[in-house]
């Protein structure tokens, strides 16, 4: 009888580290390994997350979306960081709150120098906003590793997601292998994902090779 195959990404131990309000905040002392999730506030990332770890509750969020204000940093087996940063784009969050954020979150993708890489959110079943536009051409700009994952395909049927799949690839000029398709709801990606999470652990900090 065959062996089952490997799941990537066991989580063995989760930590919740603490939260990093502003760019000269705090943040933990460096030397692990860092992965960082972004995406608008209403992506699915909190669920994505719990399903990676196979938590309920791994993400500290408010019932409100945009109401997280900081990066929450959460240490996986002693092995490496898993960085939450705060959603984006929620329509009812102010201008100031949204100037607040955008430095947060800028200043940290460029100054850390434990970043291996991060996973960019977007919602199959919508074209990208400008916010994520912008998000991505920053990371574009900046030169950060970055893995681009489809949330909510459960709320397609299999030809629509194909559909969708094909079409957000060439808005973005992508091959659709370089897109995970991920449902929280049926695990579906959740073993893709972890598995390019891992390739990217494997790396060295991206700057290194600036």
């Amino acid at each position: 009888m065959a062996a089952p195959p490997r799941e990537p990404l066991v989580i063995r131990s989760l930590e919740f580290m603490g939260g990093m309000a502003t760019a000269a905040g705090w943040r933990p002392q460096g030397g692990l390994p860092e992965i960082a999730f972004a995406g608008r506030s209403n992506v699915g990332k909190s669920s994505l997350l719990n399903r990676l770890v196979h938590r309920k509750k791994i993400a500290r969020v408010s019932n409100t979306p945009g109401r997280t204000r900081e990066i929450n940093f959460f240490k996986v087996n002693d092995q490496f960081v898993l960085v939450d940063l705060p959603g984006y784009g929620y329509a009812r969050v102010s201008k100031e709150r949204h100037a607040e954020w955008r430095p947060l979150i800028e200043s940290y993708l460029r100054d850390s120098r434990d970043l291996r890489g991060i996973v960019q959110l977007l919602d199959v079943r919508h074209d990208p906003t400008p916010d994520d536009r912008r998000m991505l051409e920053f990371l574009g700009d900046v030169g950060v590793p970055t893995i681009v994952v489809l949330t909510k395909t459960d709320k397609l049927t299999p030809t629509q997601r194909a559909n969708r799949i094909s079409a957000l690839a060439a808005e973005l000029d992508l091959d659709p292998e370089q897109l995970i398709a991920f449902s929280a709801v049926t695990g579906d990606g959740r073993n893709d994902l972890a598995e390019a999470i891992e390739s990217l652990l494997s790396q060295p900090p991206w700057q290194e090779s600036r």
